[in-house]
């Protein structure tokens, strides 16, 4: 089974402008957005941060499973801890897919897929027929046990190191807290047998 999340070193170094791989550019270029982190005693922030880096580059510096429509972390305003937020597609619930009554005969679809990957169904597509796309929310606390310390300063290449480190941990902490839904979700067969 493919991971959850995965950091596709292979395409940010072969599409890289530079020496230095997409991320580490993207990271360099935007220094300014880890300032409220420097120096922080609590690696969240940072961590943060390094993590929307590496989800927003084009395609992903992390990578994730079809299913994953989003992977947000972020840190909790109660404690200062680390949190995300994923958003996973999901088959209709056992209320829907077993009978299909409540259809009508209107044909109602579920997730677009196009080339394997879950899409928003199209204008002309809801043009033609309603759509019931389930999802799933997923939000949990992020062990923070190997996150690395925040540089003291705007150091490029403390801030690189520590991003690339950052992003790891999270990927390893994400998938162990993921794997196992995206697993279940992909076998199609009810917890339960």
């Amino acid at each position: 089974m493919r991971q959850a999340f995965w950091i596709d070193e292979h395409f940010d170094r072969e599409h890289a402008s530079g020496e230095r791989g997409r991320y580490a550019s993207e990271v360099r270029l935007r220094l300014d957005e880890f300032a409220a982190a420097y120096g922080d005693i609590a690696p969240v922030t940072f961590a943060v941060v390094a993590w929307r880096l590496a989800v927003g580059l084009q395609p992903g510096y992390v990578r994730q499973h079809p299913r994953i429509l989003s992977a947000i972390c972020s840190r909790n305003s109660w404690d200062g801890g680390l949190t995300c937020d994923i958003t996973l597609v999901s088959p209709w619930p056992a209320q829907l897919s077993r009978g299909r009554h409540w259809d009508r005969d209107r044909g109602w679809q579920d997730w677009p897929q196009l080339f394997g990957q879950y899409v928003d169904p199209s204008a002309r597509d809801l043009t033609k027929r309603p759509h019931v796309r389930a999802s799933l929310l997923v939000q949990a606390p992020v062990r923070l046990d190997d996150l690395p310390a925040a540089p003291e300063g705007p150091y490029p290449e403390a801030v690189e190191q520590a991003a690339r480190r950052a992003v790891g941990v999270l990927v390893r902490e994400l998938n162990d807290l993921i794997d196992p839904i995206v697993e279940q979700l992909e076998t199609d067969i009810p917890a339960d047998s």
